[in-house]
């Protein structure tokens, strides 16, 4: 039953919703203050529909700002309907998706105002790990509003016409918008850690349906989110000859080849995600050395080291599906850390922070090793060491402290070449490779990389029931 509004924001939710699925909720509210000439002034709805209906079937709430009353700012009775929202569905355990177009703050409510913006900033983080929180910007996000798609779970933002900023870019000493458009699509996509994909707006409202299907709906909810009508003893070919991209590697084992990247500008080095096992929700965090487009092209290359950006994107994709029990699988192929100055300030801090989300992690965890594990980046990859309940690795992989040849280079450091190609190679056999991690405990099973996707799918299965006790305490503090 929808609205007779055909408000831009209107047709946004109608687009989002299954067809005759929405009702709105709080359609007669109005502004409430009569300060600076308010008293004369049309506010429909105060500036934002809400209400509730359904994707694919499933119940959420829904707010959508209307930028064409008061140009969408934000007052009491605003603030007040978006915290009702919130208030529904923590009760009916449903995601909240908001569309924000918004001028900001409205001035003529002041403190009534800045009150509402606490009260939404309250709701959204009573419900962070309760049910999922979806943001798409589709105009102006900015000043304290830019906290709210921050304090949701994904984030999207329309190419031309979404804006995302604290602080304007004109007001940034020594910028411009014509030199640096901090607030554009493109900066926020790459720069920020806050958004998990740019487009159009049809293409968002897209991409946050497919999300909601593949989601649990609360932190109750089930990961087996739909049925499975692939092959789930299905050969993976090509899987060694495109190793370098986990985008690649992942679409090729998940059910119906569908990958759903987050942060996809963001971090390349790190991709993060969801992929489908007979039906299940897989959480998938994979080092990139290499990534390849549609037709094949190489379009970046990196090496393969952890950096600070990366281990943050990770940390927190990996609490997020802790939060919801969905299950966690690692590609891992690092062999360092990133070097330079700028990393060296954030990725002591930052390697902590995806360290203790993995060990902290006590939903289902397994960890496939695709290329090279080596030292400490590898230990905090998901290794056995720090949790994952089963490590996988590929027949060629290589697991140890460095590689042989270095290794060699510094236990023999007069030595000629030819005894250090030599004991490269006594290295490699005892310390280095594959087989000697599995003697040790370290890999429970070597694979064919074409077998992957019915070993995972048979791990996951296993795990399903895993209950993990956790010691009495209230939360870390990483």
């Amino acid at each position: 039953m929808n609205s007779s509004n055909d408000s831009l924001a209107m047709r946004r939710i109608t687009k989002l919703v299954d067809e005759n699925s929405f009702m709105e909720i709080g359609s007669l509210v109005t502004a409430r203050s009569t300060d600076f000439n308010l008293a004369d002034t049309e506010t429909p709805s105060d500036g934002v529909i809400t209400g509730h209906g359904l994707i694919d079937g499933s119940l959420v709430f829904v707010y959508s700002q209307d930028v064409s009353v008061l140009n969408g700012t934000i007052g009491e009775m605003h603030a007040k309907k978006i915290a009702s929202v919130y208030d529904m569905a923590m009760k009916m355990g449903a995601p909240v998706i908001g569309f924000l177009d918004c001028a900001g703050m409205r001035l003529q409510e002041s403190v009534d105002a800045l009150d509402g913006f606490g009260q939404i900033y309250a709701k959204e983080v009573a419900a962070s790990g309760v049910i999922p929180q979806i943001a798409a910007v589709f105009g102006n996000c900015g000043g304290g509003l830019a906290v709210v798609p921050a304090l949701c779970d994904f984030a999207f933002i329309e190419s031309e016409k979404g804006k995302v900023f604290v602080n304007a870019p004109n007001t940034v000493d020594g910028n411009r918008v014509d030199k640096c458009d901090t607030s554009a699509a493109k900066f926020q996509g790459e720069e920020s850690g806050c958004i998990d994909a740019v487009g159009s707006e049809d293409e968002i409202i897209a991409k946050i349906r497919q999300l909601v299907s593949i989601l649990p709906l609360n932190n109750e909810g089930d990961v087996y989110t739909s049925d499975c009508e692939d092959d789930l003893n299905r050969v993976c070919e090509n899987m060694e000859t495109m190793a370098g991209d986990p985008r690649y590697l992942l679409s090729e084992i998940s059910d119906g080849h569908v990958f759903f990247e987050t942060k996809a500008g963001y971090a390349k080095e790190m991709a993060t995600g969801f992929i489908k096992l007979n039906g299940m929700t897989v959480g998938a965090v994979a080092n990139t050395t290499e990534i390849y487009d549609a037709e094949g092209n190489k379009t970046d290359s990196f090496d393969a080291v952890l950096s600070a950006k990366g281990c943050n994107k990770a940390a927190e994709f990996v609490r997020y599906c802790d939060a919801f029990e969905i299950p966690v699988l690692t590609l891992t192929n690092v062999t360092g850390f990133k070097t330079s100055m700028c990393s060296e300030k954030n990725l002591a801090k930052a390697l902590a922070r995806m360290t203790s989300a993995f060990a902290g992690a006590t939903c289902p965890k397994v960890n496939l090793i695709t290329g090279k594990a080596y030292g400490s980046a590898y230990v905090s990859m998901n290794s056995k060491s720090i949790g994952a309940d089963f490590v996988y690795a590929w027949k060629d992989a290589k697991v140890g402290m460095m590689d042989a040849k270095l290794a060699a280079k510094i236990m023999y450091a007069d030595a000629s070449a030819d005894v250090i190609d030599e004991k490269a190679k006594e290295y490699d056999a005892l310390q280095d490779s594959v087989l000697a991690a599995a003697r040790r405990g370290y890999v429970d099973l070597i694979l064919e990389p074409a077998d992957t996707r019915k070993y995972l799918v048979s791990a996951f299965e296993l795990l399903y029931t895993k209950c993990a006790g956790v010691p009495d305490k209230k939360h870390g503090t990483k």
